[in-house]
């Protein structure tokens, strides 16, 4: 994750006081390597010269509109695009994924939106492959296999779903520790999360039914009120 902050951002809006803010947010979650536009043609020499690793697009410029200047830096380069607009049309949003932007945020936005975003085509893009081998761990008479996707047990063999798996991926990953609502939705449904919290409740409870003795009274998969889940796999 630290070589993603190493990534160089381009922030292309005529408000210059929307891309401090907009530089500030990154800063904060340590990116340093931030450069402004305040057009189309600026943007376009920035491209050429600095060439950013990702560029965060208005759609309303002063010498032309983002999507005419995504259509244009299409044609040299396969740099990541996150537009951020205050067009939140259906049309508008649809039009910019179909140029070929990696994802689209609506203003006003949330800060934390924003990072979540924007580090997760950082890391779709950029993060190398993972080559190891997924942990098979006993909770009680129960073996969790996340390698072959499967729980085995005294109710035999369970198939895990890819959104349990996932789920049980990242609880694994942090276990021990609380994992909030927000990171495993996005661990399950990606940057585009929000809303998901009642799916998130049903698949706990589905996992439950496959790694508890009485899924009611759960001893390895806990809520952790208001917060979110912890998974427990030492002898208590």
């Amino acid at each position: 994750m630290d070589d993603l902050k190493q990534k160089k951002i381009l922030i292309v809006d005529d408000e210059a006081d929307l891309r401090t803010m907009v530089e500030g947010i990154l800063s904060k979650e340590g990116f340093f390597r931030i450069h402004h536009a305040a057009d189309c043609r600026e943007a376009l020499e920035v491209i050429r010269s600095v060439k950013p690793d990702v560029a965060i697009l208005d759609v309303m410029l002063p010498d032309g509109d983002g999507f005419s200047l995504l259509s244009d830096i299409r044609r040299f380069s396969s740099m990541p695009v996150l537009f951020l607009s205050a067009r939140g049309e259906d049309e508008d949003r649809l039009l910019g994924l179909g140029l070929g932007a990696d994802d689209y945020v609506v203003k006003p936005f949330l800060p934390r939106e924003l990072v979540l975003r924007l580090t997760g085509i950082l890391r779709r893009v950029y993060a190398p492959p993972s080559v190891e081998r997924l942990p098979v761990f006993r909770l009680g008479e129960v073996t969790v296999d996340l390698e072959g996707a499967v729980v085995r047990g005294p109710k035999g063999e369970q198939p895990l779903t890819a959104k349990e798996h996932a789920l049980l991926c990242k609880l694994y990953e942090n276990r021990e520790k609380i994992v909030t609502s927000d990171a495993l939705c996005q661990a399950v449904w990606g940057d585009d999360y929000f809303g998901y919290e009642n799916s998130l409740m049903v698949h706990i409870r589905r996992i439950r039914e496959k790694i508890e003795e009485n899924p009611s009274k759960p001893r390895y998969l806990l809520t952790v009120r208001g917060l979110g889940y912890k998974l427990i796999t030492e002898e208590r």
